[in-house]
């Protein structure tokens, strides 16, 4: 298994978040790295449009463009990534904290979410592995584990109908998405680089110290 934090790497409190995930991931056995995000700077419209993948779902009032479709195409980058090898990945984001144990040779189908919801309301699970139940759409995507042939099945919608990653990866497209409960991964976030204050105000957690960068 290969783990992977999307980490912004010209972005001092991204790099303080990912070093607090690596830590978390080593002190349960899991040795993360950082994988350099894509960030506005990289022009993820054109890098999009190169790839022809739709941006029309991007646009809505929560995020800011640019930075909603950067941060998918971290995501999608991945994906490419483990669907042209032989290997599964957990693909974490910054603000991810290990607080349980993953397990090993997890026996998913394809694409199972590990973190806990971070936002709204949520359904309990039953434990172990099972279907995605939290939330007909990922409670967050901030970590989950893709095998190969998942990867493969996302990379090829994603020409269909790209999105907010945790919005695509959708029950009504993706029946066969799963969910780890309890949750081993929860996201502690104390800031964003893609929602506009619309999009915080959706956030349990919004409040004063909350920062949008």
């Amino acid at each position: 298994m290969k783990a992977r934090v999307i980490t912004i790497l010209d972005n001092p409190q991204s790099i303080k978040s990912a070093d607090r995930c690596i830590k978390s991931g080593a002190k349960w056995g899991v040795t993360v790295e950082k994988f350099r995000a894509i960030t506005p700077a990289d022009d993820p419209l054109h890098y999009a449009e190169m790839r022809r993948l739709p941006i029309e779902n991007f646009k809505e009032k929560y995020s800011r463009l640019e930075n909603c479709v950067a941060a998918f195409l971290s995501h999608y980058s991945l994906w490419e990534m483990c669907a042209n090898g032989n290997e599964e990945y957990l693909i974490l984001e910054h603000d991810a904290v290990f607080t349980d144990m993953v397990r090993e040779n997890m026996p998913y189908t394809m694409v199972a979410n590990l973190g806990k919801p971070s936002y709204g309301k949520a359904n309990l699970p039953a434990i172990g592995l099972g279907p995605l139940t939290s939330k007909p759409y990922f409670p967050g995507a901030h970590a989950y584990m893709v095998n190969p042939r998942g990867a493969k099945a996302l990379v090829e919608r994603a020409a269909v109908d790209a999105g907010p990653t945790d919005i695509f990866l959708h029950i009504n497209v993706f029946p066969w998405l799963q969910e780890v409960y309890p949750w081993p991964i929860e996201a502690r976030d104390t800031f964003t680089t893609i929602q506009k204050t619309e999009g915080c105000l959706a956030k349990h957690n919004y409040n004063d110290q909350y920062k949008i960068i």
